[in-house]
């Protein structure tokens, strides 16, 4: 079985996830949502959901796809944005699909949630220790120092890394990565434990 998701794909905008907006010269609101979406680990299912969401104009914010507990089940975290249209309609489009096991949405409050961000630096004897102070600030940590350069390491929310990105621009931004969204609900319960359509 080839696995889908054993290296995290993602594509990420740097956005933030919460509050609502209106898009420009319409008063609609855009609102965005985290949706937790289990799906059977086989060839072509990221394709088919995100598809699904581009054919219907929803705009997908951060995608992540990687294995779950259950080597035939694979985990979406998906954060996305929706203009003057119920978020009901794409979910049941997401239903309808064969290969999509089960939804849930994750409100930020019921929700961990994180993002990992790797950004390189310019860096040189001068400068090195303000960026250190500010890592340690971030609870970041530097996992790569040349003479010229410090590559920095951070999770977080969404927040928090946009925060630790301004703060860190203007030493000199060489490159800078950042993962999709992950997400899992607070306390015992695990959105897993009925992973089949026979038994949700």
């Amino acid at each position: 079985m080839t696995r889908l998701g054993h290296a995290p794909w993602s594509r990420v905008m740097t956005e933030t996830t919460h509050p609502p907006v209106l898009s420009q010269g319409v008063d609609v609101a855009v609102t965005r949502h985290t949706l937790s979406v289990l799906v059977e680990n086989k060839p072509g299912v990221l394709a088919r959901v995100s598809s699904l969401f581009s054919r219907r104009g929803f705009n997908i914010h951060s995608l992540a796809v990687g294995p779950t507990e259950n080597v035939e089940v694979s985990r979406m975290t998906i954060v996305v944005a929706v203009e003057g249209l119920p978020l009901e309609q794409v979910t049941k489009q997401l239903n309808k699909l064969i290969n999509v096991l089960k939804i849930v949405e994750l409100s930020p409050t019921q929700a961990v949630q994180r993002e990992l961000l790797l950004i390189k630096l310019r860096s040189d004897s001068t400068t090195r220790p303000q960026i250190v102070s500010i890592v340690e600030m971030f609870r970041a940590r530097i996992i790569d120092i040349t003479p010229d350069a410090v590559t920095v390491e951070a999770t977080g929310t969404s927040d928090k890394l946009e925060a630790l990105i301004k703060m860190l621009e203007p030493f000199g931004v060489r490159e800078l990565v950042q993962s999709g969204m992950v997400a899992l609900g607070r306390g015992p319960r695990s959105i897993t434990s009925a992973s089949s359509r026979a038994d949700s």
